[in-house]
């Protein structure tokens, strides 16, 4: 029997609790990865932990808030003592925030948006790199969006920023951390059916539908387990050369 990619490793995956981030656990557990589900929703997460289990992977969960920084503290202290080593780090926690003007935009749902979605992915690699170091290699992804690397009309600015801000610091963790083994890379989704759009898709069904149809040269959303692949392609020894890249999965739409 073969070996598969990621057995003896261990895998956090943040917000892993619903969509890209629960395919990505789902994916990488069954690649053979010892995965931690670290999110905020408790029952959720251990859920998942459990039907992971039943299928003879390895899992736990921890009670995790990216946009907290002594809550990723103890996420790696935890992941650190129970497991003593950590090889891979998918940064997936994220919100949407709201849809507003440029001007009219909330303060504290623009604050939000950044500290979950840009500050989160960077305080759980500021933990997470020195227990990776002592192992001697690491791969980490951050999952940004086709939005990082162009504008929308939406009113989603934050998100917008927040997104861009995640390739910028992807590409500059990757330059620092090349000569030491730890790959840093991202993947930027295009629209993709999660509960991110359940909203639009209950209640506006034909604009999404007409958007789809428009927009995306595919002519369908992505799927969370499509871009889960891609997340665990990067973290692979099959990427093992890869790092400092955006790899965009959108059906087509940054090529127009």
């Amino acid at each position: 029997m073969s070996i598969k990619r990621f057995h003896g490793r261990v895998a956090i995956v943040t917000g892993s609790t619903s969509g890209i981030g629960k395919a990505t656990a789902y994916a990488l557990a069954s690649e053979g990865a010892t995965v931690v589900i670290a999110a905020r929703r408790a029952k959720m997460g251990q859920a998942i932990v459990s039907d992971l289990v039943c299928q003879g992977c390895e899992a736990s969960y921890c009670e995790t808030d990216v946009s907290n920084m002594d809550s990723v503290v103890r996420l790696m202290d935890w992941v650190s003592r129970k497991y003593g080593r950590l090889d891979v780090l998918v940064n997936n926690a994220g919100i949407p925030g709201g849809s507003y003007s440029l001007t009219e935009y909330p303060d504290l749902m623009w604050d939000a948006v950044l500290t979950v979605n840009l500050k989160g992915a960077w305080q759980c690699m500021k933990f997470a790199i020195p227990i990776m170091l002592r192992s001697g290699r690491g791969a980490i992804v951050n999952v940004s969006s086709d939005v990082g690397f162009v504008g929308s009309t939406f009113g989603i600015a934050p998100y917008v920023a927040s997104k861009h801000g995640l390739i910028g610091m992807t590409r500059a963790a990757a330059l620092e951390y090349a000569s030491r083994d730890i790959r840093v890379n991202a993947v930027c989704p295009g629209l993709s059916d999660t509960d991110m759009i359940a909203p639009a898709k209950q209640h506006h069904p034909e604009i999404l539908n007409q958007y789809i149809a428009s927009t995306i040269p595919m002519g369908r959303m992505g799927t969370p387990a499509e871009q889960a692949a891609a997340i665990v392609w990067l973290c692979s020894d099959d990427a093992s050369f890869v790092t400092g890249h955006s790899l965009v999965v959108d059906g087509g739409i940054l090529a127009k």
